[in-house]
């Protein structure tokens, strides 16, 4: 239902997005060969992030857990709408300021969990703030740790999924697989849990019927902070920060090598006066791209990557629940 709804809203909303000019702006340090996709319509998550949350309370109990993963997930695309908001008003890929998003996005996982502490839910634990491992590990119980753990974990996932959002096709049809992995992962605590993240993977499918190469339209922040925020949601709930560690191994990868190629400019440029480069251009992707890479050949090495940690991240919480 989803990817169906999602591919026939496109057909409307992307040439209304493309008539109120809302066009994505590319950074002027990016690849060259991306400003040829300069007058592309963003701000896609507009209509399939609605679908996907629309969807899933459709077809469910209306249960606390899903309303509160399903408002969390509108909140974190209202940030990135605001984001994606004043790029376009300021014609520069620079909108809110790196430190504010962050702190937005700290404290809607803050205020996530001190609602999770409040809700009454049906888990089959008993008990809140319980982490389920692997075997022999079993269930462990984090208490006030839980709260850093999973402001961290809205943070995280936010950014990874933002950071992969570079290509086209790479950011949905990757999460379009972590939610799949993380859809199954639930299904033993919150079943309800299980059919959202279905349902988002769904939005994400029908998504790509715009957005794969060529993309006609980008998901901009609206899309990609609420994918993220959405997946570490279902987290939060049901504990599954292992699994979801697995399944969001693409945007582990992307987030890493930002860190990892900022990290070594500044050492080599402290000890040899002149900063080095890890990579040829960070995140990941576009190292790949300077390569020799072309995008569909990036992001089918994704996708296929990105759906056999989602299979292992899904073995790994149906044996850990």
């Amino acid at each position: 239902m989803s990817a169906v709804i999602s591919s026939c809203l496109g057909c409307f909303f992307v040439p209304l997005l493309d008539w109120v000019k809302a066009h994505q702006v590319f950074r002027t340090e990016g690849p060259k060969d991306h400003f040829t996709k300069a007058g592309t319509a963003t701000m896609g998550g507009l209509f399939f992030i609605p679908v996907g949350i629309g969807v899933a309370r459709f077809a469910t109990g209306k249960s606390v857990e899903l309303w509160g993963v399903c408002a969390t997930t509108l909140a974190f695309a209202t940030i990135g709408l605001l984001d994606d908001g004043l790029t376009i008003w300021r014609k520069h890929n620079y909108g809110m300021p790196g430190w504010f998003k962050f702190l937005l996005q700290v404290a809607m996982g803050s205020a996530f969990v001190f609602w999770l502490n409040g809700a009454s839910l049906s888990s089959p634990y008993k008990m809140k703030c319980l982490v389920p491992l692997l075997p022999p590990f079993g269930l462990w119980y984090l208490g006030n740790w839980y709260l850093p753990l999973t402001a961290f974990c809205f943070a995280a996932m936010s950014n990874g999924v933002n950071l992969t959002d570079g290509l086209d096709g790479l950011a949905a049809g990757t999460s379009a697989a972590t939610y799949i992995g993380m859809a199954v992962a639930v299904l033993p605590i919150y079943p309800d849990l299980g059919i959202f993240g279905a349902s988002m993977a769904g939005a994400c499918i029908g998504f790509l019927v715009h957005n794969r190469y060529k993309a006609k339209v980008f998901m901009g922040d609206t899309g990609s902070l609420a994918l993220g925020g959405g997946l570490a949601a279902m987290a939060a709930c049901s504990g599954m920060f292992f699994p979801l560690f697995i399944a969001s191994g693409i945007f582990v990868i992307e987030t890493v090598s930002v860190i990892a190629q900022v990290s070594y400019f500044k050492l080599t440029k402290r000890l040899e006066g002149k900063g080095r480069r890890l990579l040829r251009m960070s995140p990941f992707h576009h190292h790949l791209e300077l390569s020799g890479w072309t995008e569909p050949a990036i992001a089918a090495a994704a996708y296929i990557v990105a759906y056999i940690l989602a299979i292992l991240a899904a073995y790994i919480g149906l044996i850990s629940a």
